[in-house]
């Protein structure tokens, strides 16, 4: 069964990367920096470049960000390596490990190599390895974003206390398949699997402490 399971993570993890980076390339090597394809009147294919982390948060340095992001996704992959072997998990559980697996290092090939393999996309349409180099250099590369649902656009009201009159969209910020699939994997976490997490990082400082 463990099997089963271990091939099925196997999937999702393959499957989404293939997905995330076809994806980004073609928009990457199709689009301007903040050029947009109108899918629907909410729905929107805008290009973006994120230097920092998920929805465009910035706090700490690239360098920083790229290794830490490799750390932390080493640590993922030997958990979901973990859980698949012990197969006393859920293939749920094992489904939404899988997924911010999947997710995360989606967005690390982004930083350590499309500095490296493309040019810059500021007025002109990328090129794939171009003769005169990347934008960046290893580990500096910025994370290719291109969904935006604008579900609602509209003016505040002037009697709104600081942002009356102001533009309101919702939703705003713009992410990628990889951020999606983390944020889904969470989300189900959560809802679903609580007691499952809690019980294995329970397992897992047991473990520790024994050492």
């Amino acid at each position: 069964m463990k099997y089963s399971k271990g091939w099925g993570a196997v999937f999702i993890v393959v499957l989404l990367l293939i997905l995330d980076q076809a994806l980004k390339i073609w928009i990457k090597t199709h689009l301007q920096l903040h050029e947009s394809i109108e899918i629907t009147p909410w729905f929107f294919l805008y290009f973006t470049e994120n230097p920092g982390m998920a929805f465009g948060i910035k706090v700490i340095g690239k360098l920083f960000l790229s290794l830490f992001r490799i750390i932390a996704v080493s640590f993922i992959g030997y958990y979901l390596y973990k859980i698949v072997k012990e197969d006393k998990y859920s293939f749920g559980f094992i489904a939404c490990i899988a997924l911010i697996f999947a997710g995360a290092v989606g967005n690390i090939i982004d930083s350590v190599f499309y500095g490296v393999i493309f040019d810059h996309s500021f007025g002109q349409v990328a090129t794939f390895m171009p003769q005169g180099g990347g934008y960046a250099t290893w580990l500096h590369g910025k994370v290719v974003d291109m969904f935006y649902f604008p579900l609602i656009q509209t003016d505040l009201p002037g009697w709104v206390p600081i942002w009356g009159g102001q533009e309101f969209i919702f939703f705003r910020p713009i992410f990628n398949l990889a951020d999606s699939a983390i944020c889904v994997g969470v989300f189900l976490l959560l809802i679903f699997y609580r007691h499952t997490l809690s019980e294995s990082a329970a397992k897992e400082e047991k473990v520790i402490d024994a050492e």
